[in-house]
């Protein structure tokens, strides 16, 4: 299927292209994320102009660069693997990958991310500490609230579980070539008044 969306077409019958997070930087961006320390890494994001959401760390840096220089450029359908964890705090650690990333995938079309894909992180004590973390960040509008019920739930023994969010607002946008999400969302009180 291909069809067209604000001047591009976008074809769904090719397998849709997979890359690292990093390996998206690397190639829309010309950062190599891996041969950067931290310090040279928040230069670049101080360059772009850009004001971190969460706590300034490696994984925050390498996400809001992200944002900054790639999303815009993922035009055909793209799997983006391997998030830091600092911007993963419900998602399990990638189990044969590097220390510090996430088995989370986003689907981005159009520039636009569509779905969300992530193993459930089911360690209790991991998962205390994440969100305690994030605690740290309750002022920004990214940060995650403590959630007890949860981790109590994880301590009683929640099974693996894994999920895919789907934008199905993001994905009609697509199909109907609307310009602005508020053009397809059926809520009249999101609406503008006019």
């Amino acid at each position: 299927m291909v069809f067209k969306y604000n001047d591009n077409e976008i074809d769904l019958s090719k397998p849709f292209e997979r890359l690292t997070m990093k390996g998206a930087l690397k190639k829309y961006a010309g950062i190599d994320v891996d041969a950067l320390s931290d310090e040279e890494l928040e230069k670049i994001v101080k360059e772009h102009n850009i004001e971190p959401k969460l706590h300034p760390c490696r994984g925050v840096f390498i996400q809001e660069l992200f944002e900054e220089l790639v999303e815009d450029k993922l035009i055909q359908p793209t799997f983006i693997t391997d998030h830091p964890v600092e911007v993963s705090p419900l998602v399990k650690m990638k189990r044969d990958g590097e220390k510090g990333i996430t088995e989370r995938a986003e689907l981005f079309i159009g520039a636009q991310e569509i779905a969300n894909i992530y193993s459930e992180l089911n360690d209790p004590v991991d998962q205390r500490k994440r969100l305690e973390e994030q605690q740290k960040e309750k002022d920004k509008d990214e940060a995650y609230p403590m959630d007890e019920d949860f981790v109590q739930a994880l301590e009683y023994g929640m099974p693996p579980a894994g999920g895919i969010g789907i934008g199905i607002d993001r994905l009609i946008m697509l199909l109907t070539e609307a310009e602005s999400i508020r053009d397809v969302i059926v809520f009249p009180t999101m609406k503008p008044e006019e």
